[in-house]
């Protein structure tokens, strides 16, 4: 079959499966044994593009499978899927509708076959830029108490290192921008009040399970999950540790900004300080909660939204 353009509509079990201009239609399991029957239907079929939607998470397997395989493939928002479907008169919804809608997207559009994006460029970038900032830092602490000709080489030594900040920082907004998948994760992330391009860069390079697992989980994989130390009858302070560092520390950050301007977070702050809380300990409260949240927008595909009780 000559220029095949093929469409899977992507759920939590299952792969739909459609060819456009053609009757042929499959479902595999959403699981390792199903996609490998999927991948190797598609070697045979030999298809020009493999489009799908990005899912928040469930296209993973399925899109890590195809880049494996070296099958030509791109995943795509979900809206521009549905205002296709729109325009063309397709209004009813079903997974194999869903497929076919999918597979004509591809072939009307012809969106350019995309390889899964490696993170490891965007998390040197991040590398670098953390480097920076420790070296302003340490330039900063030393003006004190330095004769006036020291003070302006160190002056000058702070300018150059803000620029290449500067720099660093367009460079990691235009790594996101080129790639549909960061792009895509990138505004859900900053449409939510405190979440600004350093947590979403951040997020995405240094937390790509962010919207594949359960709340706990993810708290547990930053380092924002409680622990217990209790031995015997002893019952020890509950206490955070471990995890990702350097991502707790810029969702810290982010999180004293979420306080003051997101009202989620905000008056969850206020109502834990007046039941007695500490400030660090409803401010780390405040870190599980934002991130729980963020999780969940990538894993449900939703922009920000809230409604107060």
């Amino acid at each position: 079959m000559e220029k095949a353009f093929v469409g899977i509509d992507i759920s939590k079990d299952s792969l739909d499966v459609a060819v456009h201009a053609s009757d042929k239609q499959w479902r595999f399991s959403n699981d390792p044994a199903g996609i490998t029957k999927l991948c190797r239907m598609l070697v045979k079929l030999g298809p020009t593009l493999v489009v799908f939607e990005a899912t928040g998470g469930y296209e993973m397997s399925l899109y890590l499978s195809l880049d494996e395989a070296n099958l030509p493939a791109t995943p795509v928002n979900p809206r521009q899927i549905r205002d296709f479907a729109k325009s063309t008169g397709k209004l009813a919804k079903t997974d194999a509708l869903d497929a076919r809608v999918i597979a004509h997207f591809g072939f009307a559009i012809k969106p350019t076959p995309h390889p899964l994006p490696d993170t490891r460029g965007l998390k040197m970038a991040q590398a670098r830029r953390i480097q920076l900032l420790e070296m302003i830092t340490a330039e900063t602490n030393r003006l004190r108490g330095k004769p006036k000709a020291l003070r302006k080489r160190i002056e000058a030594h702070i300018t150059w290192l803000q620029k290449e900040l500067a720099d660093t920082d367009r460079e990691l907004e235009e790594m996101i921008g080129e790639d549909p998948i960061w792009r895509d994760k990138d505004t859900l992330l900053q449409s939510t009040p405190g979440v600004g391009p350093v947590l979403s860069a951040t997020l995405i390079a240094q937390l790509p399970e962010l919207g594949t697992l359960n709340r706990r989980k993810i708290a547990a994989l930053v380092g924002v999950a409680p622990l217990n130390r209790d031995s015997g009858k002893m019952r020890g302070r509950r206490a955070v540790w471990g995890g990702r560092g350097h991502v707790r520390s810029v969702l810290y950050m982010a999180t004293l900004a979420a306080s003051r301007f997101n009202p989620a977070i905000r008056n969850f702050y206020l109502r834990l300080c007046c039941a007695g809380k500490t400030k660090k300990v409803a401010l780390t409260a405040c870190m599980r909660k934002l991130l729980t949240i963020l999780n969940s927008m990538l894993k449900h595909h939703i922009p920000w939204s809230y409604s107060p009780c």
